[in-house]
């Protein structure tokens, strides 16, 4: 069953896929704790697939889900990409399946993008730069990109701080320079058909975020990591005003809950036209939910 957009009340653009069928973590077990750490979400579960889709069915709500390929970097095997696949389509009433591929894996990553979406039904790419170690707008992830914009679906890139390897000896070899929001503009520009997503307020590069998706009209700004009482005042500003079409409900879950970040979105002084448009109607409009909808892959 599809989604029912007249049925639920928001989308989450941002969640993870944590652990695999078979107990398989999605990142080593140190850079987990140190971000369950960073999140003071000590003990948190790891919900399954379905434990996800029961927790935003309850709640009325459809949720992208993903996980990270990172073994270049890590050395981690990853969850794999049909398995977050499989999972959503047998909940396919709320979730929505994103993919994962290092971009270091080459002509492989490609090919590998290309067959999730034609033969397994993903509806977007996450990339972690900072965890995979790579800088945006490094040459070698430009085929993948360009695959990923022929294929007609979004790529959502971490930006700003991260709490993976926070307070672990040299941040896990973690660099943060690369998830500088600026090193996407390169992306933007040379991939104007590509639909991106800059995931989380981007400390501490908030206004570059908000500068390139104000210049770059395929750039978008997802609200996830942070609650929002503790969003920088700019953005807030920027998404009640010109960038209101842009900015998209996230919350990070499961170190954040839709419950918690709803509750502190409540209190947020925004235009009241405004907040279904960041609630569901532009993750409606980007992620080609509406059977009428143009950019629909």
């Amino acid at each position: 069953m599809p989604i029912d957009l007249d049925a639920i009340v928001a989308i989450d653009v941002h969640t993870h896929a944590e652990v695999s069928r078979d107990g398989h973590p999605s990142l080593p077990r140190e850079l987990l704790e140190a971000s369950e750490k960073y999140f003071k979400a000590h003990g948190h579960r790891q919900p399954t697939i379905a434990e996800i889709a029961a927790h935003y069915r309850e709640r009325r709500m459809a949720a992208v889900v993903f996980t990270v390929d990172a073994e270049h970097a890590t050395g981690h095997p990853r969850i794999p990409n049909e398995e977050v696949a499989q999972g959503c389509a047998e909940h396919a009433d709320v979730l929505i399946p994103f993919a994962s591929v290092d971009p270091w894996k080459g002509r492989a990553g490609v090919r590998e993008a290309r067959r999730l979406v034609e033969e397994h039904g993903v509806r977007g790419f996450k990339f972690h730069p900072s965890l995979q170690g790579f800088s945006p707008d490094d040459r070698m992830a430009y085929p993948l990109y360009a695959a990923i914009e022929e294929l007609g679906v979004p790529a959502l890139f971490h930006t700003g701080q991260t709490g993976i390897g926070a307070g672990v000896p040299g941040g896990g070899g973690i660099r943060l320079k690369y998830s500088n929001p600026m090193l996407v503009d390169d992306v933007a520009a040379d991939f104007p058909d590509l639909r991106i997503i800059l995931a989380h307020p981007s400390f501490p590069w908030q206004d570059e975020a908000l500068a390139v998706a104000t210049h770059k009209p395929n750039v978008h700004i997802d609200l996830s990591g942070w609650s929002p009482k503790y969003f920088p005042p700019q953005l807030v500003r920027y998404a009640n005003s010109l960038l209101q079409d842009k900015v998209l409900f996230g919350s990070d879950y499961p170190v954040i809950t839709p419950d918690r970040w709803l509750a502190d979105f409540a209190a947020l002084d925004l235009k009241p036209a405004v907040r279904p448009k960041i609630l569901k109607l532009n993750a409606a409009r980007l992620l080609g939910l509406a059977a009428d909808d143009p950019e629909r892959p």
